[in-house]
Protein backbone atom coordinates (compact mmCIF):
# COMPACT_ATOMS: atom_id res chain seq x y z
CA UNK A 1 0.00 0.00 0.00
CA UNK A 2 0.79 3.45 -0.90
CA UNK A 3 1.32 5.94 1.97
CA UNK A 4 1.39 9.96 1.52
CA UNK A 5 3.07 11.97 4.55
CA UNK A 6 0.82 12.64 7.27
CA UNK A 7 -0.70 16.12 7.49
CA UNK A 8 -2.85 18.29 10.16
CA UNK A 9 -5.82 16.68 8.12
CA UNK A 10 -5.01 13.35 9.17
CA UNK A 11 -4.53 14.36 13.27
CA UNK A 12 -8.26 16.13 12.71
CA UNK A 13 -9.65 12.96 11.79
CA UNK A 14 -7.40 10.93 13.99
CA UNK A 15 -8.91 12.96 16.97
CA UNK A 16 -12.58 11.85 16.19
CA UNK A 17 -11.47 8.45 15.48
CA UNK A 18 -10.39 7.82 18.75
CA UNK A 19 -12.62 9.84 20.53
CA UNK A 20 -14.57 8.10 23.62
CA UNK A 21 -11.87 5.62 23.08
CA UNK A 22 -8.32 7.55 24.44
CA UNK A 23 -8.45 9.46 27.31
CA UNK A 24 -8.48 13.74 27.19
CA UNK A 25 -5.65 13.76 29.75
CA UNK A 26 -5.37 16.60 31.90
CA UNK A 27 -3.18 19.45 31.24
CA UNK A 28 -1.43 20.36 34.45
CA UNK A 29 0.17 23.56 35.99
CA UNK A 30 2.53 23.96 39.09
CA UNK A 31 2.50 27.90 41.00
CA UNK A 32 5.77 26.33 42.43
CA UNK A 33 7.02 24.73 38.89
CA UNK A 34 6.78 28.74 37.55
CA UNK A 35 8.05 29.98 40.39
CA UNK A 36 10.93 28.13 40.14
CA UNK A 37 11.62 28.31 36.39
CA UNK A 38 10.29 32.05 36.59
CA UNK A 39 7.89 30.99 33.38
CA UNK A 40 4.03 29.65 32.85
CA UNK A 41 4.19 26.13 32.29
CA UNK A 42 1.92 23.74 30.94
CA UNK A 43 2.30 20.16 31.11
CA UNK A 44 0.05 18.21 29.11
CA UNK A 45 -0.09 14.06 31.59
CA UNK A 46 -0.20 11.46 28.90
CA UNK A 47 1.02 9.36 31.35
CA UNK A 48 -3.09 9.54 32.40
CA UNK A 49 -3.73 7.92 28.98
CA UNK A 50 -5.02 4.97 28.96
CA UNK A 51 -2.38 1.91 29.40
CA UNK A 52 -0.27 5.19 30.78
CA UNK A 53 1.30 6.74 27.49
CA UNK A 54 0.75 8.78 24.34
CA UNK A 55 1.09 5.50 22.24
CA UNK A 56 -2.29 4.50 22.57
CA UNK A 57 -3.78 7.23 20.37
CA UNK A 58 -1.42 6.44 17.37
CA UNK A 59 -1.87 2.63 18.35
CA UNK A 60 -6.16 2.81 18.48
CA UNK A 61 -6.03 5.24 15.20
CA UNK A 62 -3.72 2.92 13.08
CA UNK A 63 -5.68 -0.43 13.92
CA UNK A 64 -9.13 1.28 13.75
CA UNK A 65 -8.82 1.95 9.93
CA UNK A 66 -7.42 -1.91 9.33
CA UNK A 67 -9.98 -3.60 6.80
CA UNK A 68 -11.84 -6.58 7.69
CA UNK A 69 -9.96 -8.74 6.48
CA UNK A 70 -6.96 -7.34 8.30
CA UNK A 71 -8.49 -7.45 11.34
CA UNK A 72 -9.51 -11.13 11.11
CA UNK A 73 -5.77 -12.02 10.51
CA UNK A 74 -4.09 -9.82 13.52
CA UNK A 75 -1.48 -7.09 13.90
CA UNK A 76 2.39 -7.77 14.72
CA UNK A 77 3.85 -4.46 16.43
CA UNK A 78 7.77 -4.43 18.24
CA UNK A 79 8.58 -2.32 20.95
CA UNK A 80 10.25 -1.88 24.56
CA UNK A 81 7.02 -1.41 25.99
CA UNK A 82 4.55 1.55 25.46
CA UNK A 83 3.48 0.72 21.94
CA UNK A 84 3.74 -2.79 22.55
CA UNK A 85 0.81 -1.84 25.62
CA UNK A 86 -0.90 0.44 23.10
CA UNK A 87 -0.93 -2.27 20.14
CA UNK A 88 -2.57 -4.72 22.87
CA UNK A 89 -5.02 -2.51 24.42
CA UNK A 90 -6.64 -1.61 21.32
CA UNK A 91 -6.41 -4.91 19.70
CA UNK A 92 -8.10 -6.22 22.85
CA UNK A 93 -10.67 -3.36 22.40
CA UNK A 94 -11.13 -3.54 18.65
CA UNK A 95 -11.06 -7.62 18.79
CA UNK A 96 -8.11 -8.19 17.18
CA UNK A 97 -5.12 -10.92 17.68
CA UNK A 98 -2.29 -9.32 18.61
CA UNK A 99 1.82 -10.64 18.55
CA UNK A 100 4.36 -8.27 19.89
CA UNK A 101 7.73 -8.47 19.45
CA UNK A 102 9.80 -7.07 22.85
CA UNK A 103 13.31 -6.78 24.34
CA UNK A 104 13.85 -9.74 26.83
CA UNK A 105 15.12 -6.68 29.27
CA UNK A 106 11.96 -4.52 28.44
CA UNK A 107 10.98 -3.28 32.42
CA UNK A 108 8.42 -6.00 33.88
CA UNK A 109 5.32 -3.91 34.19
CA UNK A 110 5.30 -3.18 30.78
CA UNK A 111 5.59 -6.52 29.93
CA UNK A 112 3.23 -7.90 32.43
CA UNK A 113 0.51 -5.77 30.80
CA UNK A 114 1.00 -6.34 27.29
CA UNK A 115 0.69 -10.07 28.38
CA UNK A 116 -2.60 -8.91 30.17
CA UNK A 117 -3.80 -7.28 27.36
CA UNK A 118 -4.17 -10.53 25.83
CA UNK A 119 -0.80 -10.28 22.95
CA UNK A 120 1.46 -13.15 22.49
CA UNK A 121 4.74 -11.91 23.49
CA UNK A 122 7.97 -13.09 21.35
CA UNK A 123 11.30 -11.92 22.70
CA UNK A 124 14.60 -10.98 21.77
CA UNK A 125 17.66 -9.31 22.70
CA UNK A 126 17.72 -5.18 22.04
CA UNK A 127 21.32 -5.57 21.76
CA UNK A 128 21.92 -8.20 19.23
CA UNK A 129 19.11 -8.78 16.92
CA UNK A 130 16.93 -6.42 15.15
CA UNK A 131 13.60 -6.08 16.10
CA UNK A 132 12.18 -4.89 12.57
CA UNK A 133 13.57 -7.53 10.82
CA UNK A 134 12.25 -9.80 13.57
CA UNK A 135 8.41 -8.44 13.43
CA UNK A 136 8.88 -8.55 9.35
CA UNK A 137 9.56 -11.69 9.23
CA UNK A 138 6.01 -12.74 11.43
CA UNK A 139 4.28 -10.72 9.03
CA UNK A 140 5.49 -12.09 6.16
CA UNK A 141 4.82 -15.67 7.24
CA UNK A 142 1.64 -15.39 9.39
CA UNK A 143 0.01 -13.01 6.71
CA UNK A 144 -0.28 -10.24 10.18
CA UNK A 145 -0.71 -6.48 9.66
CA UNK A 146 2.62 -4.95 11.09
CA UNK A 147 2.26 -1.93 13.11
CA UNK A 148 5.05 0.00 13.48
CA UNK A 149 5.86 2.24 16.85
CA UNK A 150 6.44 5.70 15.09
CA UNK A 151 6.91 5.58 11.19
CA UNK A 152 3.65 5.40 9.61
CA UNK A 153 0.73 8.48 8.79
CA UNK A 154 -1.51 6.89 10.95
CA UNK A 155 0.76 6.43 14.32
CA UNK A 156 2.20 9.92 13.10
CA UNK A 157 -1.41 11.51 13.37
CA UNK A 158 -2.54 9.84 16.08
CA UNK A 159 0.21 10.75 18.23
CA UNK A 160 -0.20 14.65 17.20
CA UNK A 161 -3.70 14.52 18.70
CA UNK A 162 -2.15 15.30 22.54
CA UNK A 163 -0.81 18.29 20.93
CA UNK A 164 -4.11 19.72 20.02
CA UNK A 165 -5.59 19.02 22.30
CA UNK A 166 -2.85 20.85 24.94
CA UNK A 167 -3.15 23.94 22.18
CA UNK A 168 -6.96 23.84 22.71
CA UNK A 169 -6.63 24.12 26.59
CA UNK A 170 -3.62 26.14 26.65
CA UNK A 171 -3.76 28.21 23.98
CA UNK A 172 -0.97 30.01 22.13
CA UNK A 173 2.47 28.82 23.26
CA UNK A 174 5.86 29.99 22.97
CA UNK A 175 8.24 26.94 23.42
CA UNK A 176 6.89 23.54 22.98
CA UNK A 177 9.64 20.41 24.48
CA UNK A 178 9.25 16.88 23.09
CA UNK A 179 10.43 13.78 24.42
CA UNK A 180 11.94 12.03 20.69
CA UNK A 181 12.77 8.49 19.99
CA UNK A 182 11.45 7.38 16.67
CA UNK A 183 9.72 10.89 15.85
CA UNK A 184 6.16 9.78 16.09
CA UNK A 185 5.05 12.58 18.71
CA UNK A 186 7.28 15.09 17.87
CA UNK A 187 6.23 14.80 14.09
CA UNK A 188 2.74 14.32 15.05
CA UNK A 189 2.90 17.41 17.32
CA UNK A 190 4.77 19.83 15.18
CA UNK A 191 1.90 19.18 12.21
CA UNK A 192 -0.34 20.47 15.28
CA UNK A 193 1.82 23.58 16.03
CA UNK A 194 2.07 24.72 12.31
CA UNK A 195 -1.83 24.48 12.22
CA UNK A 196 -2.79 25.88 15.46
CA UNK A 197 0.64 28.06 17.25
CA UNK A 198 2.86 28.67 13.88
CA UNK A 199 4.80 31.49 16.00
CA UNK A 200 5.24 28.40 18.80
CA UNK A 201 9.04 26.99 18.44
CA UNK A 202 8.97 23.24 19.39
CA UNK A 203 11.80 21.14 20.64
CA UNK A 204 12.49 17.55 20.50
CA UNK A 205 14.35 16.01 23.25
CA UNK A 206 16.34 12.80 23.03
CA UNK A 207 18.95 10.79 25.49
CA UNK A 208 21.89 12.09 25.40
CA UNK A 209 23.55 8.58 24.67
CA UNK A 210 21.25 8.29 21.60
CA UNK A 211 21.13 11.92 19.79
CA UNK A 212 20.52 10.26 16.37
CA UNK A 213 17.97 12.78 15.54
CA UNK A 214 20.04 16.07 16.40
CA UNK A 215 22.75 14.40 14.43
CA UNK A 216 20.33 13.67 11.55
CA UNK A 217 18.83 17.40 11.47
CA UNK A 218 22.12 18.73 11.71
CA UNK A 219 23.30 16.73 8.50
CA UNK A 220 20.07 16.86 6.80
CA UNK A 221 19.64 13.13 6.52
CA UNK A 222 18.61 9.89 8.52
CA UNK A 223 21.62 9.08 11.15
CA UNK A 224 21.37 5.43 12.16
CA UNK A 225 23.12 4.73 15.76
CA UNK A 226 23.77 1.58 18.10
CA UNK A 227 20.93 1.28 20.48
CA UNK A 228 21.86 3.82 23.10
CA UNK A 229 22.25 2.90 26.49
CA UNK A 230 20.20 4.76 29.16
CA UNK A 231 17.38 4.97 31.17
CA UNK A 232 14.95 6.38 29.22
CA UNK A 233 13.69 2.78 27.62
CA UNK A 234 11.19 4.24 25.38
CA UNK A 235 13.50 6.66 23.24
CA UNK A 236 16.26 3.85 22.79
CA UNK A 237 15.51 3.87 19.16
CA UNK A 238 18.48 3.65 16.15
CA UNK A 239 17.41 6.11 13.86
CA UNK A 240 13.99 8.32 12.90
CA UNK A 241 11.70 7.14 10.09
CA UNK A 242 11.15 8.10 6.24
CA UNK A 243 7.94 9.60 7.78
CA UNK A 244 8.62 11.63 10.82
CA UNK A 245 12.08 12.94 9.73
CA UNK A 246 10.69 15.30 6.91
CA UNK A 247 8.72 16.69 9.21
CA UNK A 248 10.70 16.74 11.82
CA UNK A 249 13.76 17.87 9.63
CA UNK A 250 11.47 21.30 8.14
CA UNK A 251 10.01 22.50 11.37
CA UNK A 252 11.55 21.23 14.18
CA UNK A 253 13.00 24.47 16.06
CA UNK A 254 15.89 22.22 17.40
CA UNK A 255 16.77 18.65 18.69
CA UNK A 256 18.28 18.59 22.35
CA UNK A 257 19.25 16.49 24.70
CA UNK A 258 19.37 15.10 28.50
CA UNK A 259 21.68 12.77 30.72
CA UNK A 260 20.34 10.41 32.54
CA UNK A 261 21.25 12.12 35.12
CA UNK A 262 19.17 14.75 34.74
CA UNK A 263 16.03 12.48 33.78
CA UNK A 264 16.62 11.16 37.42
CA UNK A 265 16.65 14.51 38.61
CA UNK A 266 13.21 15.38 36.92
CA UNK A 267 11.69 12.05 38.04
CA UNK A 268 12.26 13.60 41.20
CA UNK A 269 11.20 16.79 40.37
CA UNK A 270 7.38 15.41 39.24
CA UNK A 271 7.26 13.64 42.55
CA UNK A 272 8.08 16.42 44.47
CA UNK A 273 6.42 19.58 43.18
CA UNK A 274 3.75 17.72 41.24
CA UNK A 275 3.16 14.52 43.33
CA UNK A 276 2.83 12.62 39.91
CA UNK A 277 5.05 9.08 38.53
CA UNK A 278 6.34 9.71 35.30
CA UNK A 279 9.04 7.14 33.68
CA UNK A 280 12.53 8.21 32.61
CA UNK A 281 11.70 8.84 28.74
CA UNK A 282 8.75 11.28 29.78
CA UNK A 283 11.12 13.38 31.40
CA UNK A 284 13.12 14.50 28.46
CA UNK A 285 10.73 17.70 27.53
CA UNK A 286 11.63 18.91 31.23
CA UNK A 287 14.83 17.86 31.56
CA UNK A 288 15.46 20.39 28.53
CA UNK A 289 13.23 23.43 29.67
CA UNK A 290 15.00 23.17 32.83
CA UNK A 291 17.88 24.00 31.45
CA UNK A 292 17.31 26.50 29.25
CA UNK A 293 14.40 28.50 31.91
CA UNK A 294 16.56 31.34 31.87
CA UNK A 295 15.65 32.15 28.34
CA UNK A 296 12.65 31.01 28.79
CA UNK A 297 11.82 33.53 31.62
CA UNK A 298 8.06 34.88 31.34
CA UNK A 299 7.24 32.72 28.58
CA UNK A 300 4.32 30.19 28.27
CA UNK A 301 6.48 26.82 27.91
CA UNK A 302 4.09 23.49 27.23
CA UNK A 303 6.02 20.42 28.34
CA UNK A 304 4.60 17.23 26.81
CA UNK A 305 4.68 14.17 29.62
CA UNK A 306 5.02 11.08 27.49
CA UNK A 307 4.25 8.57 29.54
CA UNK A 308 4.45 6.93 33.61
CA UNK A 309 5.31 3.33 33.11
CA UNK A 310 8.18 2.32 35.00
CA UNK A 311 8.80 -0.58 37.57
CA UNK A 312 8.20 0.84 41.19
CA UNK A 313 11.38 -0.96 42.32
CA UNK A 314 13.09 0.74 39.44
CA UNK A 315 11.28 3.90 40.12
CA UNK A 316 12.00 3.82 43.80
CA UNK A 317 16.01 2.84 42.85
CA UNK A 318 16.16 6.03 40.40
CA UNK A 319 14.66 8.36 43.41
CA UNK A 320 17.34 7.46 45.91
CA UNK A 321 19.80 7.55 43.42
CA UNK A 322 22.49 9.96 44.63
CA UNK A 323 22.91 13.47 42.34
Amino acid sequence: MVMTAPTYDDVVRAHERIGGHAHRTPVLTSRLTDAELGGHYFFKAENFQRMGAFKFRGAFNALSRLTPAQRRAGVVAYSSGNHAQAVALSARLLDVPATIVMPHDAPASKLAATKGYGADVVSYDRYDADPEEITRALSAARGLAFVPPYDHPDIVAGQGTAARELFEEAGELDALFVPLGGGGLLAGTLLAAQALAPRCAVYGVEPEAGNDGQLSVRRGEIVRIDTPQTIADGAQTQHLGAYTFPVIRDRVEEVLTASDAQLADCMRWFASRMKTVVEPTGCLGLAAARERSAELRGRRVGVIISGGNVDLDRYAQLLAAPR
